[in-house]
């Protein structure tokens, strides 16, 4: 069974790893780790599942997690997860981890995503800014068991299934191919060069059988989300956030999603916010490489606001902030969001990194092939006096997300088969991709009982998107819909 140590372990050094003076194992012997994960759980015992008699409430858990957030906008937060039961799932990852708990879990571990939903993953700009397609959220980040993100992927796909109302024959097969994708994927990488299963990617060029495999319709749509995708950058996001007031350009007040800094606290005290993020942004100056520091410092400090973000990620504190380079007309917006403790931490350990916004960018370049080149870190003190961590990096940098809500069976079939595949990519990277080849083994296995599970806590899920709906009816918690 996986321990609170053998993550820690695992969070600083890969279990084939040896560069840092660590017994090398031989391939054999990482096959043979696989192999013998296999009698302590089972593969088909993953197709298992039951609430555990003790079984936390689910409205409990959220609750739990509205205490370290903005009060004001945790109503929001559920009411964009009373939107469906897909928008429930994408909300729900403590859930689900606390979940996760009462059933066996390999020892076998990786960086999880650990919210690795098919709407995290999408389309951006790699460095080169040729368009990728990758995973794209690491707030959960954390080492631990590699069947846990499998299993929150599968999850979702069932889950989005029966959002668009595919049969159950139909979600059987696309959960069986993210699973399939998955396992055939993570062979290849297995035995592919270890500096070749690290520069993998997938650019959006590349997906050529995406393309064959589909309807005209979905290319068409795919090629018109993509093209809009390229267009959403700084300048894009200044035009429809920004306007120039008394000569200077600010942020446009749109509360509660969009809030700048000088109506949330008086005058004064916004001179003095602006004081500390020139602080901060010293501190995260630092976290970026010497060049990217030059470039970095081409910029200027100029405006701030608070931005509600995402689904899950509502209530915790989401700052956007201006800065112009050359002149007006050379702008760059940058994200500050709050990195709290994975919901990972209560059940795998605390994470070896002293500040959680670290855990998220170490996480997001072990597992993203290509990560913003902005990407970076700080620790600051809010208006409230509170000391945070925060990620940054860049607001829009031509982020596009599958159209999940309009996809034909054909098309989720295609969209699983990729994210099975860059799951796989980031497990092998950051895991020992030999170790968990052997456990997956040639046979189906492994993709009837993931597929089986899935369907299950789908109803699972629906129950807890019922019970989340009886505590808005009631009166219990506080819901603001329509945002």
């Amino acid at each position: 069974m996986t321990t609170a140590t053998t993550v820690e372990t695992d969070e600083r050094s890969s279990a084939a790893a040896s560069a840092d003076g660590a017994k090398r194992l031989s391939v054999a012997e990482r096959a043979a780790r696989g192999k013998a994960a296999r009698a302590e759980v089972p593969r088909r015992s993953h197709g298992d599942w039951e609430p555990a008699a003790n079984r936390p409430d689910p409205v409990e858990l959220l609750e739990e997690q509205a205490k370290s957030r903005v009060p004001d906008l945790v109503p929001i937060r559920y009411g964009r997860m009373l939107v469906s039961p897909f928008a429930f799932y994408r909300g729900a990852a403590y859930i689900m981890a606390s979940d996760f708990t009462s059933r066996p879990r390999t020892s076998l571990n990786a960086q999880l995503c650990g919210d690795a939903h098919l709407s995290n993953f999408g389309g951006y700009a790699a460095a080169d800014r040729r368009m990728v397609v990758d995973m794209n959220d690491f707030d959960e980040t954390l080492p631990g068991p590699f069947e846990w993100d499998v299993k929150r992927l599968i999850a979702s796909f069932a889950v989005a299934g029966r959002s668009r109302g595919f049969d159950a024959a139909q979600r059987d097969f696309i959960n069986r191919e993210v699973a399939r994708s998955y396992r055939e994927w993570m062979s290849s990488f297995a035995s592919m060069p270890t500096f070749e299963t690290w520069y993998s990617r997938i650019g959006v060029d590349e997906l050529t059988q995406f393309r064959s495999s589909v309807s005209a319709a979905a290319v068409k749509r795919f090629e018109k989300n993509v093209a809009k995708a390229r267009t959403k950058d700084s300048y894009a996001a200044v035009a429809k956030l920004t306007q120039v007031v008394d000569g200077r350009r600010r942020f446009v007040s749109n509360p509660p999603l969009v809030v700048p800094v000088h109506e949330l606290v008086p005058e004064a005290t916004a001179e003095q916010v602006f004081e500390s993020v020139r602080n901060a942004i010293r501190g995260y100056r630092r976290t970026l490489t010497g060049e990217r520091r030059h470039l970095f410092d081409r910029f200027e400090f100029v405006d701030l606001a608070r931005k509600v973000v995402g689904v899950g990620s509502v209530g915790t504190r989401a700052w956007i902030a201006l800065f112009v380079g050359r002149d007006d007309a050379d702008p760059l917006i940058m994200q500050i969001k709050e990195a709290q403790p994975s919901v990972l931490e209560p059940f795998l350990g605390k994470s070896k990194f002293a500040n959680h916004g670290q855990r998220v960018v170490e996480g997001q370049r072990l597992l993203q092939a290509t990560s913003d080149i902005l990407l970076g870190w700080i620790r600051a003190v809010g208006y409230d006096g509170v000391e945070r961590d925060f990620y940054i990096r860049q607001l829009w940098d031509s982020k596009g997300s599958a159209l999940v809500d309009v996809m034909a069976p054909r098309t989720m079939v295609a969209y699983a088969r990729i994210c099975g595949r860059l799951l796989a990519r980031g497990h092998a990277r950051s895991g020992d991709p030999v170790a968990i080849t052997s456990y997956l083994g040639r046979s189906d296995s492994f993709d009837r009982a993931l597929a089986a599970f899935a369907e299950a806590y789908a109803d699972q899920n629906e129950r807890d998107y019922e019970a989340l709906r009886e505590a808005a009816d009631s009166g219990r918690i506080e819901v603001q819909t329509g945002l």
